[in-house]
């Protein structure tokens, strides 16, 4: 063989080699991008499980503590639901959370009248109309949603503040 017929080979092969590497390099910058945006999700999930958590805690505490008194004679009705939770600071700013409350029944235990609360929080970081979860969202929308049932008895035999039932 001649030499003319190597040298048009080598140009050949460098094209090939340079493609495959080009292709090589838009795979791992895509693969890269796709691996940040699923972990600034991850991120987002987190913090709106805690956005929800709060949530959670502030309808139980206002259920069962409404004004901050203690009171074992009387038994509390859900606040309007559902509700937004006041802005949250911090890494949760972004979050609106929505807090419903329902009764699910009164029960007695001995002398003792309980009523059961079902409280749901939701925690979103694009809320509809001003409230979660959000029908129509985007792909950067996450949402959380919580769940708790609490309950309040009624002693008529306790006097406020030494309450026997919690």
């Amino acid at each position: 063989m001649s030499p003319k017929r190597h040298r048009g080979f080598s140009v050949v092969t460098a094209i090939f080699l340079l493609v495959v590497l080009t292709l090589l390099a838009a795979l791992i910058a895509s693969v890269s991008g796709l691996q940040q945006s699923t972990s600034q999700l991850d991120v987002l999930g987190v913090r709106a499980y805690h956005a929800a958590r709060t949530g959670l805690e502030w309808g139980a505490h206002n259920v069962l503590d409404p004004g901050n008194t203690l009171n074992c004679n009387t038994l509390p009705a859900c606040p309007a639901s559902p509700q937004n939770l006041p802005a949250l600071a911090g890494s949760l700013a972004p979050f609106t959370v929505t807090v419903s409350c329902a009764e699910t029944g009164d029960t007695t235990e001995g002398n003792r009248l309980v009523r059961v609360y079902s409280i749901v929080a939701t925690a979103c970081n694009q809320p509809s109309a001003g409230a979660c979860p959000n029908a129509a969202p985007n792909a950067d929308y996450v949402e959380r949603q919580v769940q708790a049932s609490v309950s309040k008895c009624k002693d008529p035999t306790a006097a406020p503040p030494r309450c026997a039932c919690g």
